[in-house]
């Protein structure tokens, strides 16, 4: 760990107090003129540290800043080998973390960034990603099954992510098949599955699990200020990740036995309610016509299961799988 890491993570422990440039020498064994050094460096990296003569330097108790042990700290005891990769800003944490398997790195690694320039969702669709707003995480794992049940395990992170989220928050969340998160009728959260392959064999090798919260109130674009939402509340991000990590892995540990499908299905917020569905190869069009069908529930690999309510395939029922439709629940 750097000179500045270190001296980042104590003022980060100590937030909200004055910690003096002596004692920062004394405990790390640097000179004053170092942790000086370093405190400069961390203010033009964007962390407004104040100093104060007599007193020492100060981190705000109301800043929320990322740390890599903050994160592990709060991991469950089995989970102590998770490796945290901590960056400001990242073009996408997917993006990352697939170079990182293709490099053959361990799995159970999580990618977290402050800030995406590039954040991705379905259909390739763009995600918001503001500075110091949203936790922005991927996790690179490794299958223990036949893929052809991979959207078990986009269902299975968004029940994660709201059991974490509702650790830390009062947020009513509902899931609107097959990975959003929604606040109301507004999104707070998006998961992007991706899964890495090795040419030579063709088999899957990693997932790639890409999970956005918008944590924080923001200004968000004018396309999207109808539709998107944040979180919100007194929470650390620190937290949130190592909760949803716990809860990831946790319900993986035994993914087979489907029981948080039942989670899943109550969160629901589009069975039983009219949908327009949109195949995949319309979806990016504004001008695709939708198949209008009622969502009846969820089948036991976490595919949508409707009935069509047009013509020529009224009464017709069909499951869906991920990465096939884009649903909008009729309001």
């Amino acid at each position: 760990m750097s000179t500045k890491d270190r001296i980042f993570k104590i003022l980060n422990e100590r937030k909200g107090e004055s910690v003096s440039g002596e004692d920062l020498a004394q405990d790390l064994q640097l000179s004053r003129t170092a942790v000086w050094k370093a405190i400069r460096s961390l203010r033009e990296d964007g962390y407004p540290i104040e100093a104060s003569t007599n007193r020492g330097y100060r981190l705000s108790a109301h800043a929320d800043y990322l740390s890599e042990d903050a994160v592990i700290a709060g991991l469950d005891d089995n989970l102590s080998g998770f490796s945290i990769h901590l960056y400001d800003t990242l073009e996408s944490t997917n993006q990352t973390a697939k170079k990182l398997a293709i490099q053959d790195a361990d799995h159970n690694i999580a990618i977290i960034a402050n800030h995406q320039t590039a954040g991705r969702g379905r259909l390739g669709r763009k995600f918001f990603s503001p500075k110091d707003a949203g936790l922005y995480m991927s996790l690179l794992l490794r299958p223990s099954f036949d893929m052809s049940k991979s959207i078990l395990i986009t269902t299975a992170a968004a029940v994660a992510v709201v059991r974490a989220i509702n650790k830390l928050s009062p947020a009513d969340l509902k899931i609107k098949w097959v990975n959003d998160i929604y606040s109301g009728d507004k999104k707070v959260c998006g998961i992007l599955t991706e899964a890495v392959t090795d040419f030579e064999t063709g088999r899957i090798q990693n997932i790639v699990l890409g999970i956005g919260v918008n944590c924080f109130e923001t200004e968000f674009p004018e396309e999207i200020c109808q539709v998107a939402s944040s979180v919100n509340g007194n929470f650390s991000r620190n937290r949130l990740a190592s909760e949803i990590i716990n809860e990831v892995m946790k319900i993986l540990e035994n993914i087979e036995d489907r029981t948080f499908l039942k989670d899943y299905k109550r969160l629901s917020m589009v069975i039983d309610h009219q949908i327009d569905v949109y195949k995949s190869d319309a979806c990016a069009s504004d001008a695709a016509v939708p198949l209008r069908a009622t969502a009846l529930g969820i089948d036991h690999n976490g595919g949508l299961i409707i009935r069509h309510e047009d013509d020529p395939f009224r009464g017709q029922i069909e499951t869906l799988s991920s990465g096939e439709v884009s649903i909008r629940v009729k309001k």
